[in-house]
Order: structure tokens, then sequence, then C-alpha cells
């Protein structure tokens, strides 16, 4: 027998709390990957870690925070801890693959291409697996082509999302990239949960009631909750990660021009006076004699 599917069982609450948590992520982990291009390659790989640990914890809050609504009328479910946490493995080593390539590359079509591709399909990977990690006395079905749409966003968003992190050095703009990739993950992951359908057994059909999915999720979600509010710390503390350097050609100019204009203080101007930088090609026109 076919199951009752209810996928939003506290309404709107799930959908846009997670929603929020895989826009969070997302910003999170762009903004350090942006960061990562300007600094010392020591520091690098730093960054591109903790850019790929906060999208891909993000991403896994998100998958169990929407589940928190899911839920089949005829049976309880369980979670598999060992594969529910397997999922979130998955999700931030694959992300981190994804990122670290487009990191050290830049945006070359083929780093775009082959980390979004990765990315994607780590996506994917968690929300599927973190499925597969539910307990309850009955069997998943999917629908094909709806789990083919699925992933094709996962990978187009992930692409995109890549692409604007290394491209993109606004705040506002890249705060907008973590938006269009939050509504893209949710948009995945509803994707796939209207490709599933439930069989049960026929033991189940008995009424039976079992604890709340509320309440077996929310202690798995505390420790990557906890790591997206220690990481927003690391963010607000650094203004390159928030703000971004919009003018970093021209700062890089400004400094250039700087220092030519210091070896040249002491034929033709003073640091007084910036301004008499600029007229040293008028200095053989000065005459002092009277």
């Amino acid at each position: 027998m076919q199951g009752t599917i209810d996928g939003f069982s506290y309404g709107a609450v799930t959908p846009v709390a997670a929603f929020l948590m895989a826009c969070l992520g997302a910003a999170l982990g762009l903004r350090c990957t942006t960061r990562s291009l300007r600094t010392e390659r020591s520091f690098k790989a730093g960054w591109l870690a903790l850019g790929a640990t906060s999208i891909g914890s993000g991403i896994w809050t998100m998958h169990f925070i929407a589940m928190m609504g899911f839920s089949v009328e005829e049976a309880p479910i369980g979670y598999d801890k060992p594969v529910t946490f397997a999922s979130l493995a998955v999700a931030i080593v694959m992300v981190g693959v994804g990122i670290f390539l487009v990191g050290y590359r830049g945006a070359t079509p083929m780093a775009l291409v082959t980390g979004g591709t990765i990315t994607g399909l780590g996506v994917a990977t968690m929300h599927y697996l973190g499925m597969a990690g539910m307990r309850l006395d009955g069997q998943f079905e999917y629908d094909t082509i709806t789990v083919t749409l699925s992933v094709v966003i996962a990978v187009v968003a992930s692409t995109a999302a890549l692409w604007a992190a290394v491209s993109i050095h606004g705040f506002l703009p890249s705060l907008g990239a973590a938006v269009v990739m939050g509504v893209a993950v949710s948009g995945m992951h509803y994707t796939g949960m209207a490709a599933l359908r439930v069989h049960l057994h026929p033991a189940t059909l008995t009424g039976t009631t079992g604890d709340a999915p509320t309440a077996l999720l929310v202690p798995m979600l505390i420790g990557p909750a906890c790591f997206l509010l220690l990481a927003g710390v690391v963010v607000m503390f650094d203004p390159l990660v928030v703000m971004g350097t919009p003018d970093w050609n021209d700062a890089a100019a400004g400094r250039a021009l700087g220092i030519a204009a210091q070896r040249q203080v002491p034929r033709f101007g003073t640091h007084a006076d910036p301004a008499s930088f600029h007229s040293q090609r008028r200095g053989p026109v000065q005459h002092h004699e009277h």
C-alpha cells in the first residue's frame, strides 16, 4: 500500500527556516572562497576549507530542517545516525573538491564546469544519502525523470555559485548570489521530495506512532548549526570577507604610484605638500634668479 506523505507538517515554518540556513551556509562559503583569492598562498587552503565546510553544513542543515516537516501518516519514521552523518561528510568533501578546484584554478571554463559538476553532485548525493538514512517499515521509490531534474538543478546552481564566488567581489552582489543558491538548493530538495513514493509493508498499517521527526533531528543539527555560528563570527571580524575589495586593482596601482612618488620627494616634493608630486614636470620652468 502506498503511504500518505506530508512534506509540510509545520506549514511554511520548516521551508522558510531551511531556506534561511541554505542562504547562510552559501553566504559564508562564498565569502570565504572570495577571501581565499586575496590572501597569501599559505592561508588559501584554510579559507577554502572553511568555505567548503560552511556550504556543506548549510546544505545538510537545510535538508534536515526541511525533513522535520516530513511525515508518513501510516508509519513512524526513524533515522540511522551513521548514514545521516555520512551524508554530511559527503557534502563537505565533494563541495570542498569543487571549491578547491576553482580556488586554485580560477574562473576558467574548465574549472567552473568541473568544480560546479562535482559540487552539484555532492549536494544531490547528500540529499539522497540522507534519505537513505531514513528508517520506516516500507520502501522508497523515486521517479527517475524528477530525480534527474533535481540533480541538474543542483549542478547548475553550484556552477553559478562558484562563478559568483570568484567573479563578484562586492558584498551586495555576493549576498544576491547566496540567495540564488539558497533558492536553488531548496528547489533541488523539494524537487527530489516530489519524486518520492513510499510503499508500506502490510504489517505497518496499524496506526502506530513513534517519536516526532523534530525530537529525532534537533540533537543531530546542533553541531552543524554551532559550526555555522562560529564561521559567521570569523567572517564578521574579517572586513575583507564581509565587504570584499572591489578596488583591488586600483589599490595595487595606488600603492605602486605611492612608491614612485616617494622616490621623487627629494627632488620635486615634500611630505607636507603631496600635491607637489604632480608638478614635477613643470620643475624646469621654475626660476629663482632675480
